[in-house]
């Protein structure tokens, strides 16, 4: 795999499915590996609250870098407060806002895609944010109800996507947010756009009288599972099967212990690199 990208995981918050983002970081080697915004929750972030597995995830893509995969981390809303180290780069780890890069000869534009939504800025951010722990809540209450459909032996339901696609309102806010990255592509000569931030995974092409454009969205980890991954001269959309995870083993007490004592070091080798 040459290139993958995620979204969304949203650690800190009980919707995020960090068993799952560990199980497929783990099954990869990418070459690079893009995190398209929203990766740790800072809006909601709560020191009661970071589990050892959500530890892990950060350990793993540590790991990754550490064995030559080039880390691209790129600020979303929620993890706005790390946009003032913009164009910050330790090792095969870079922090930044957006990035454009070429393979096998066509432009790809990355970026969370916020900068389209006016509820994350001025006087409407503080009802974002308030919508972020009314829709945390909804997804916690939703797998307490999908833990009770599994036992009765019924499929499980997303609460969370029978409103958006029972809302007309949500359908058409999430068509102009493509709409509009698509046709900023098209403007700036990009054969790609790549967003995430709408948690909504897409893979369609756009095309007006300028041109044409294929526009992509890597998704989110609370809900999708999916990310994007490029081999074979193309981009993918990947959807994860927990049914090829099964017999993964979970984290022992002790592997606990030596996370938070490893992510404690990392954390304190960032802050001072980054207060140089």
């Amino acid at each position: 795999m040459e290139i993958c990208i995620l979204s969304d995981l949203h650690l800190g918050t009980f919707g995020c499915q960090a068993k799952e983002v560990l199980n497929y970081l783990k099954s990869i080697q990418p070459k690079t590996l893009i995190l398209n915004g929203d990766i740790i929750d800072i809006w909601q972030f709560n020191k009661r609250y970071f589990p050892a597995s959500h530890m892990a995830v950060i350990k793993q893509i540590f790991s990754m870098a550490s064995k030559d995969t080039k880390v691209i981390y790129i600020t979303g809303n929620h993890d706005e407060a790390l946009r003032k180290y913009a164009d910050f780069e330790m090792g095969n780890i870079q922090l930044t806002d957006k990035i454009v890069f070429e393979i096998n000869g066509e432009k790809n534009w990355v970026f969370h895609g916020d900068v389209f939504d006016r509820t994350t800025k001025g006087s409407a951010k503080l009802l974002a944010k308030l919508g972020g722990y009314g829709y945390d809540l909804l997804i916690l209450i939703n797998s307490l109800l999908n833990w009770w459909m599994k036992i009765m032996g019924k499929e499980k339901m997303s609460f969370s996507k029978s409103v958006k696609n029972g809302v007309k309102k949500a359908v058409s806010w999430i068509n102009d947010f493509e709409q509009t990255a698509a046709e900023l592509a098209i403007e700036n000569k990009y054969q790609y756009v790549i967003c995430g931030h709408i948690h909504q995974p897409q893979h369609r092409v756009f095309t007006n009288e300028k041109g044409s454009v294929t526009y992509l969205n890597s998704g989110d980890w609370i809900e999708n599972l999916t990310s994007l991954e490029y081999y074979d001269k193309g981009w993918k959309l990947y959807q994860y099967d927990p049914k090829k995870f099964e017999n993964v083993s979970t984290i022992s007490k002790n592997k606990i212990i030596h996370l938070q004592e490893e992510l404690s070091v990392i954390t304190h080798e960032v802050a001072f690199q980054v207060s140089m």
